[in-house]
């Protein structure tokens, strides 16, 4: 792998992504979104300490953006293409009943969760294919070209024993039909597609009562990310590499 792109960077499991890249030092070149860089302070002196670093301002709702970032990206690769893109950016609603959900919140979690990763990995595929053409006597995964789409366990429909949490789980599930489409459409292109559930996180978004820290989510992600393969494409995986059902 030489080049990465990582969406929601400023905070979570996207810094804790950019922290694990650039410990690593294996010269990859990095490619950070953040809506705010004044207010991302941790991912602005990761760029002052790796020259391989860039933040690019992103603000995934604004999808006519999109293009510039796809020209950002350009001026870094060259005809080397990008190799791997992690739509990782995401929001959620708390805890959802029928009764509560409204239709704003729908629309936010849908926006962000499912309509972004679609939209970007469309302005982006050309880097994409251009990786995988580039790299084309290395096996399908991500010295080639991959995708990994950050889903939620609560986006499989077969464990929904709970309810609820409607905004979050449609966006996830949806999320997770497109995974399985990019899979398909992408497969003459050797360009590998999968969603990941990151494990319940103690971040912002996964709260304080989440078993996991981010560093061994972090850990066990780029562990199962390095070992995908193309019969994995099209797959909906844990962090760990244990398949989820859909």
């Amino acid at each position: 792998m030489k080049s990465v792109l990582i969406t929601g960077a400023n905070r979570g499991l996207g810094l804790g992504m950019v922290k694990y890249l650039t410990k690593k030092n294996e010269g990859y070149q990095i490619f950070a979104t953040c809506r705010n860089r004044n207010t991302s302070e941790e991912l602005k002196q990761l760029e002052q300490e790796n020259a391989n670093l860039h933040i690019l301002h992103l603000d995934v709702t604004n999808t006519s953006s999109f293009d510039e970032i796809s020209s950002q990206i350009k001026k870094v690769v060259g005809g080397n293409g990008l190799n791997l893109l992690v739509n990782n950016a995401g929001v959620t609603t708390k805890f959802t009943k029928l009764a509560l959900v409204k239709r704003e919140q729908l629309l936010d979690n849908l926006t962000v969760n499912t309509v972004a990763p679609i939209m970007l990995t469309k302005a982006l595929l050309a880097h994409l294919k251009q990786a995988s053409e580039a790299n084309s006597d290395k096996p399908m995964g991500t010295e080639r070209a991959a995708i990994i789409n950050m889903s939620s366990i609560l986006g499989s429909i077969a464990q929904n024993d709970q309810g609820g949490f409607y905004p979050y789980r449609c966006s996830k599930a949806a999320l997770n039909a497109a995974t399985k489409s990019m899979s398909i459409d992408l497969k003459k292109d050797k360009i590998l597609v999968v969603s990941m559930h990151p494990g319940w996180v103690r971040t912002d978004m996964g709260g304080s009562n989440a078993p996991l820290d981010v560093d061994s989510s972090i850990q066990g992600i780029f562990e199962t990310i390095s070992k995908l393969r193309e019969e994995d494409s099209g797959k909906f995986l844990q962090y760990d590499g244990s398949e989820l059902p859909w």
